[in-house]
């Protein structure tokens, strides 16, 4: 007996299973939705149309091309006031197909072709910059606007698609002719109107099945001869053209019919010159369409908040993510008012080959791996990422993902046979390459036994990350949690829970597996609480268990290195502004101070050449023949006044009182110009403990002054003292020359200043004569002198050294 015949295996076309692969994938991201509202944000028809069925690139080179093209249309639009525009470009294609076949277009359509021309060359006059926009300089450049064809079709085309009069001498003719006529019909009705008035029921010309007509009363229709048109409902009014103007009426029908004929070859003649451009016009269009796509990608990315993703060639470049939002989710928050979105942050290294999500339920893992699906897609696509910072990632040739349920009643698939043969497609498509690959996994090996779902997704996954550059798994699977640990390609995540609130809170944490918290979660739903008592004393004995025990002190470490990392964040951003404060005060005074030698420098200049010009004029005078001893006298007074008017005027510095600070006062930072308060003070008194702020530093005793802008006083070097016995105060106690100052006919500034140098070199008292006249000046010098921190009193003098027009002022 022969044995059976094993019947071939069934054939299986890898391309189509990776093509339906990838178009699952498509369809489970959703990327048809943001086609969709990228295709809200196009200016033409053809651009919408071309947004919602865009193939994504086949190569990084094409992509990066997309890219830019999105960059530069969008910095474009910025600059131009009110945007860019697209009015008047329209969708050529099918007219210029049906010109190409011998077909007539019409004035409309052929109007379009003229308008999309003049659109296509004002763009192009605003596009064209080939240091600033490159690529869509290229691209442009590629475009012909056929300025002549533009002029022929709208010279022979007026508003509305009308062929024009001046396209053609005989259209001209016959539509002369036919206003001849169509006035002389009118001008006959008119008269009949007149002369009829009697008959008719109305004095309007009416039109019935496009003849004129007039409205004859039922009974005098004998008197109107002519032809009946139609009736009223009541029958007693007829619709009656009169005989007198059947004839032009008709003559006219055969002028319209010749119009026609004679439009339609102008028509025929353009839509043939049309035909001759088919090739530069569908060109034309193809221009536009990108543009106006790149334009839409780029508004669509500044409404997002998104920004130019960087695409890595190598296929081990990393994943930098930062502050990656789901772009569905923004649309749903900004126009249906929906939630806030949470951001997640996505760093992955270069030997990073797969990364396990774990955590409770509603937590935001299956948003997390669509986030990270429609990224790679968008940037694959030229699409601004709505991210924050600068995105870098792999150009990824394939994005396959199976998330959600794949059961079907029709084809007799359960949950776990749906995952599988999804999985399955997935494989063969990676199999058939197209590296890098991005693959996506919800709840890998859920569905059944979790023994055997656990093997299953251990396996899949150490197969992938042979096989894929990055796969991104989520689970509930406590094994696959542990993989990290044996192969350093893995790594864990998890969405983050709050145990206060019971709720999760969207956010991703890497590096750290998640728990699950169904009991936590079924308490916040309302689970019967002695089910749930239950549960937990089945669960562990002791607790949550031993490998939720280390996840929660892992939490709870990883809480308080993000508290202590935001604390010296917040401390080094305050020390950058303070650096930064520093630095500007520092440029400031330098430019003041710069500014203020230069002014100095440009009065000292002008007034050496006013000094200049006068001695020249002075010695012009005095070598004058007719100058005599007057003039030579009066040029020696005004040398000498010029001579006094220039001297430098040394600068009067009043003495200030010293000043020692002490701990606990506050003083002021010289380099910083900041109050600080005083910590400690050395036993030499020559350096100081501040803190100013959150800084604490020590200084010099001259790096600080008071608040009120006093400079600090050294303490004085330890001396030795000898006590004598003094026979008389210091310096002498009785008027002489030496300590008797005159300042009677000085001003009071005058005399302040003369007091003020004799008190410096002073050694006891000093009369000081000022007179009384009016007591200004008396008034004046004592004023000032109460001012002065060296002057201990002042008195009038005896009567006999001046009494009230003599003051003594008595030094410390």
């Amino acid at each position: 007996m022969n044995p059976p015949v094993a019947s071939p295996p069934i054939a299986v076309d890898l391309s189509l299973e990776a093509d339906r692969a990838q178009q699952e994938t498509l369809e489970l991201l959703e990327w048809h939705r943001v086609c969709d509202h990228l295709s809200g944000f196009a200016s033409t028809g053809m651009g919408r149309d071309a947004a919602r069925v865009q193939p994504l690139p086949s190569s990084l080179e094409e992509s990066r091309t997309r890219l830019a093209e999105t960059v530069e249309m969008a910095v474009l639009d910025d600059l131009t006031e009110g945007g860019l525009s697209f009015r008047g470009v329209q969708n050529l294609e099918p007219v210029v197909l049906r010109c190409s076949k011998g077909g007539v277009a019409s004035g409309e359509e052929l109007l379009a072709v003229a308008e999309t021309l003049a659109a296509a060359r004002r763009l192009r006059r605003q596009i064209d910059d080939p240091e600033l926009r490159p690529v869509c300089t290229t691209l442009i450049e590629t475009m012909v606007t056929l300025p002549e064809l533009e002029q022929r079709l709208k010279f022979a085309l007026e508003e509305g698609g009308r062929v024009a009069d001046r396209a053609s001498s005989a259209l001209s003719a016959l539509r002369h002719q036919w206003q001849g006529l169509r006035q002389d019909r009118r001008d006959k009705l008119q008269e009949l109107l007149r002369r009829l008035a009697s008959s008719l029921q109305d004095s309007v010309i009416a039109e019935r099945h496009g003849r004129p007509v007039l409205a004859v009363k039922a009974g005098s229709v004998s008197q109107v001869p002519g032809q009946v048109h139609d009736s009223s409902a009541s029958g007693s009014t007829l619709f009656v053209e009169p005989r007198s103007v059947l004839t032009l009426g008709n003559k006219l029908v055969e002028l319209e019919s010749r119009i026609r004929d004679e439009e339609r070859k102008v028509l025929a003649e353009l839509s043939a010159l049309v035909a001759d451009e088919a090739s530069a016009l569908n060109q034309v269009v193809a221009v536009l369409r990108t543009l106006d796509l790149a334009l839409a990608r780029g508004r669509y990315g500044r409404w997002l908040g998104g920004v130019a993703p960087q695409l890595e060639r190598a296929e081990e470049a990393p994943f930098h993510l930062t502050g990656l939002r789901h772009p569905l989710l923004v649309w749903q928050h900004k126009r249906a008012e929906g939630p806030p979105v949470v951001p997640i942050s996505v760093e992955v290294s270069p030997d990073l080959r797969v990364v396990a999500i774990t955590g409770p339920n509603t937590g935001g893992k299956t948003v997390t791996l669509k986030s990270i699906g429609l990224a790679a897609l968008m940037a694959r696509a030229g699409m601004l990422l709505p991210c924050s910072g600068q995105p870098s990632l792999p150009w990824c040739a394939q994005v396959l993902a199976d998330i959600g349920d794949e059961q079907s009643l029709q084809q007799s698939l359960s949950t776990f046979s749906g995952h599988v043969k999804r999985i399955g497609r997935i494989l063969e498509a990676l199999q058939r390459g197209g590296a890098p690959a991005l693959v996506l996994l919800d709840e890998v090996g859920a569905g059944t036994d979790p023994s055997e779902g656990t093997a299953l997704a251990t396996a899949l996954l150490k197969a992938l990350a042979e096989r894929a550059r990055l796969t991104i798994a989520t689970t509930h699977f406590g094994e696959l949690k542990a993989l990290k640990y044996d192969d350093a390609r893995f790594e864990n995540a998890s969405v983050a829970f709050n145990p206060e609130t019971l709720s999760p809170t969207y956010e991703l944490l890497w590096g750290i597996p998640g728990r699950s918290n169904a009991l936590a979660i079924a308490t916040r739903l309302g689970l019967d609480p002695d089910v749930l008592q239950q549960a937990q004393q089945l669960l562990a004995p002791g607790g949550d268990g031993e490998v939720n025990s280390v996840i929660r002190g892992l939490e709870e470490q990883r809480q308080r290195q993000q508290a202590a990392a935001e604390d010296a964040a917040a401390l080094l951003a305050r020390t950058e502004l303070l650096h930064e404060e520093l630095l500007q005060r520092w440029q400031k005074q330098k430019q003041q101070t710069a500014q203020r030698q230069e002014q100095g420098r440009q009065r000292l200049e002008e007034s050496i050449r006013k000094g200049q010009k006068e001695v020249r004029t002075l010695i012009r005078r005095l070598r004058d023949e007719r100058a005599d001893g007057e003039t030579a006298r009066r040029a020696g007074q005004r040398l000498r006044t010029l001579e006094d008017h220039h001297r430098p005027i040394p600068e009067r510095r009043s003495p200030t009182p010293g000043w020692c600070p002490a701990v606990g006062d506050r003083v002021r930072l010289l380099v910083l110009g900041k109050a600080a308060d005083v910590l400690a003070i050395t036993d030499d008194g020559l350096q100081l403990t501040v803190r100013c702020g959150v800084m604490r530093t020590t200084v010099d005793l001259a790096a600080v002054e008071s608040l009120d802008g006093r400079k600090p006083e050294p303490p004085p070097k330890p001396v030795v003292k000898v006590q004598a016995r003094s026979l008389g105060g210091g310096g002498a106690q009785v008027r002489t020359s030496r300590n008797t100052l005159d300042v009677r006919g000085m001003r009071v500034h005058e005399a302040e200043a003369a007091l003020e140098e004799r008190l410096r070199s002073a050694n006891g008292p000093v009369w000081v004569i000022h007179g009384i006249g009016t007591g200004k000046l008396k008034r004046g010098l004592r004023t000032w002198l109460d001012t002065v921190p060296y002057v201990e009193r002042v008195t009038d003098a005896e009567q006999g050294d001046g009494g009230p027009g003599c003051s003594v002022v008595w030094v410390r």
